[in-house]
């Protein structure tokens, strides 16, 4: 505990002090509950993308087999080139997260007649693929702002109600009984010196 001084403007101080963390406090706690919701809802999203990831790349394995060889497939992935991953932002609990829009995909066209009838189905299921993975990618940086977020204001919160909010209590409390003692002391000084001048008289 930090050393204070016994006087009227310490008490003063730390009555301050102690009106403006608790003025703080529910504002912390309110942002502490809001950031554990989001946590929760992330952590959901992300587990959500993960099984339509997995779900996709089963898709993917299934009309991969219909390409005889190495070359096939490398034909069949030049056809999907990632231009941009696009992103915008929103702000949770006054911090500023990324949010998945889309993935945007190069225009290429292929001609119909001379390749194989399931090309179709597997640049649309690469193309899935692939949006799922940047979308998990922007998900698990979300997850992990909120959670560093909520870490912090865990930290302050407790802060506040085990450390400050006590210390301030505890230091006006030694303060009153200080001030306290020391005006009994001048009352009783003040009356031995009375009656000593009248002894005098």
């Amino acid at each position: 505990m930090a050393k204070i001084k016994y006087t009227k403007t310490e008490q003063k101080h730390q009555q301050d002090s102690l009106k403006q963390f608790n003025r703080f406090l529910p504002t912390l706690q309110l942002k502490k509950q809001q950031l554990q919701q989001e946590v929760r809802l992330s952590l959901e999203k992300l587990s959500a993308n993960r099984l339509a990831r997995e779900a996709a790349l089963k898709h993917l394995a299934g009309v991969l087999v219909f390409f005889n060889d190495a070359k096939e497939t490398e034909k069949f992935t030049a056809l999907v080139e990632v231009q941009n991953i696009a992103t915008s932002t929103t702000n949770i609990a006054g911090i500023t997260i990324p949010v998945f829009e889309k993935v945007e995909f190069a225009d290429i066209r292929w001609n119909l007649l001379t390749t194989p009838w399931h090309t179709d189905d597997c640049v649309a299921a690469l193309k899935e693929s692939l949006s799922l993975r940047a979308e998990g990618k922007v998900l698990e940086k979300q997850y992990q702002l909120l959670l560093a977020e909520l870490t912090t204001t865990t930290q302050r919160v407790n802060l506040f109600e085990k450390v400050k909010i006590p210390e301030c209590k505890e230091n006006i409390r030694r303060i009153k009984i200080q001030l306290g003692d020391m005006e009994t002391s001048a009352v009783a000084r003040s009356k031995i010196a009375k009656n000593k001048s009248q002894k005098l008289v």
